[in-house]
């Protein structure tokens, strides 16, 4: 195992412009965090303080530890719809356990050096799933969005309609119009923020206006917007009684070990969306901040680091953590230039919820709703299908059943047949590619007159269990002394390649046939010396080349026409 933090790369020629450029961007995440930790927790049916935890704990082990210079680990919307379903299945005890496990696994996953596996993962399931993660937080935030009366919101697509259906007669006239007016600060914030930095002569104010989230102004505007106008909406305090002034504490659960077999599934969805989500946050940083060499992300490292903080943090109240893309860009667009932006993010989370935490109860839930509204909006890339017209067949239909599955089902539902799907595309695209061609004659003086007793066949692409057809198909026009096979463009060959090789020989034994094998090399030629199947065929039988393979199959022919010659 190689654990090497690249804050300890960082840490070397580290200058104090360093420390101070670190120390403004992580000051400006720490105030993007804030709302964003509490709404996540708040829609995984948790209490705000579990994201600010998440986001400090998690966030400081994540980016002290992690694989990568920049990014920023907490909590991410795209656990809301797992960690729900968790909590409302198995209770928040469970969901401390199956936190835990995920971070086992996700920690082994990068001792064994499992992290470049992710990128295999098709372009079209990570689209899919995120789509429909998207419109599933989207969903369970119309509760507060319109400020029904719902007590018990289901985690399940069918289940969450009907109960919005039933709870419509409730909506709140006063929570819709303070979500609606959140939502559209929120959209047309950036031209809002362009106006005033026009009319700002105050550098200084430009500057820190210009950092200044949206979600940030929502979230103060909000609170004052409700005294002011007397708005009966509920708020953070109203529901949850705001949110505490300390720091957590360790809590060990109690939890029945029947269940712990059940969590064994949950967990592995949580490790496996932490690690496509983290790396994949890791990829963007590495291309917004232009790192290259040994600059970029070790995939590995960033997950045993994940894993470490998915261990440590719910045992102190808090959530699944991964890296974060909305939080790295801005830490990226701020300025910092190392791993220390992360920590001081965390700590001025701390900070913030020390001093700030009797103002977060006033908190309207609709702003909230709004907000998470906004990141689902900007999670998913609706412009895929609109562009679906554009790709493969097989790339619709796996992306549309995974985002259908995703909304409509399960999420590990979902991905395991968007995987499954991709695997049967890409074999059968694979196996396409494979091909046999004949040797023609005319092109080959050597086998001038013998065109029935020797056939030359050349095989290309991969062979595989999807192409052994090939096998069957020479068996059906053997010749009646000698075949050829050039298998110098064949670049790969499994087992059921070397079977099938092996019962094409025995078909040919038995009909005194010879085989000469011809062009093996790298990979086909090692796999056939393990396989035994060179043991199959007399030593003589395996030329260097089509020519030489050619020549030989003419000299058995010309022998078994002169018996008394040999071979």
């Amino acid at each position: 195992m190689h654990f090497k933090p690249k804050l300890l790369e960082s840490l070397q020629g580290y200058t104090r412009q360093h420390f101070v450029s670190d120390l403004s961007a992580g000051a400006t995440v720490g105030v993007v965090a804030l709302p964003l930790a509490m709404a996540f927790a708040m829609a995984s049916g948790l209490k705000p303080e579990a994201g600010l935890f998440t986001a400090i704990i998690a966030g400081f082990l994540i980016s002290a530890l992690g694989g990568t210079h920049l990014q920023i680990g907490g909590p991410a919307g795209a656990f809301i719809v797992i960690v729900y379903g968790i909590v409302e299945r198995y209770g928040v005890a469970n969901l401390i356990i199956a936190t835990a496990l995920s971070g086992v696994m996700l920690f082994v996953m990068g001792m064994l050096k499992l992290g470049t596996l992710v990128r295999f993962i098709p372009v079209a399931v990570i689209i899919g799933f995120t789509n429909g993660i998207a419109v599933l937080i989207a969903l369970s935030q119309v509760k507060d969005f319109l400020g029904l009366r719902l007590t018990n919101m289901p985690a399940q697509f069918s289940g969450m309609l009907q109960a919005l259906v039933q709870a419509l007669p409730t909506l709140n006239w006063q929570a819709l119009g303070l979500a609606a007016a959140s939502l559209a600060l929120l959209v047309f914030w950036r031209q809002v923020l362009g106006y005033i930095v026009r009319i700002s002569r105050s550098q200084r104010t430009t500057k820190f206006i210009s950092a200044l989230p949206g979600s940030v102004v929502v979230l103060v505007l909000a609170p004052m917007a409700v005294h002011l106008l007397g708005l009966n909406v509920d708020t953070i305090g109203s529901r949850f009684g705001g949110i505490p002034s300390e720091l957590p504490q360790f809590q060990w659960p109690s939890f029945n070990h029947d269940t712990l077999a059940l969590l064994i599934l949950p967990a592995t969805t949580l490790a496996l969306l932490g690690a496509i989500e983290s790396l994949l946050c890791a990829r963007v940083a590495d291309g917004m901040s232009g790192s290259t060499g040994p600059d970029k992300h070790d995939p590995n490292q960033e997950l045993m680091a994940q894993g470490i903080a998915n261990v440590v943090t719910p045992f102190f109240g808090g959530m699944p953590a991964t890296g974060t893309i909305a939080r790295t860009v801005t830490n990226i667009k701020s300025g910092a230039v190392s791993p220390v932006a992360g920590m001081v993010h965390a700590l001025a989370l701390v900070l913030i919820m020390l001093l700030a935490a009797p103002l977060a109860q006033h908190v309207p839930l609709a702003t909230l709703a709004a907000i998470l509204m906004f990141v689902a909006w900007n999670m998913g890339e609706w412009r895929q299908f609109v562009q679906l017209k554009q790709y493969r067949m097989p790339y619709r239909i796996t992306l549309m059943a995974v985002f259908l599955l995703t909304v409509v089902v399960d999420l590990t539902v979902a991905v395991q047949v968007g995987l499954l799907a991709a695997c049967v595309t890409f074999i059968y695209r694979i196996s396409s590619l494979s091909r046999v061609e004949p040797v023609v004659a005319h092109d080959h003086p050597e086998l001038s007159g013998l065109e029935t007793q020797v056939v030359g066949y050349r095989l290309y692409g991969a062979l595989f269990f999807g192409a052994v057809t090939l096998m069957e198909d020479i068996s059906t026009q053997l010749p009646s002394r000698a075949l050829v096979l050039d298998l110098k463009n064949v670049i790969y060959m499994d087992s059921s390649g070397t079977d099938a090789l092996k019962e094409l020989a025995q078909q040919c034994e038995r009909q005194q046939v010879h085989v000469v094998v011809c062009g093996l090399q790298h990979q086909p030629l090692d796999i056939a010396q393990r396989s035994g199947l060179l043991e199959h065929l007399p030593a003589e039988d395996f030329s260097a080349d089509l020519h030489h393979g050619l020549l030989r199959g003419r000299e058995i022919a010309q022998s078994s026409a002169n018996p008394g010659s040999t071979t």
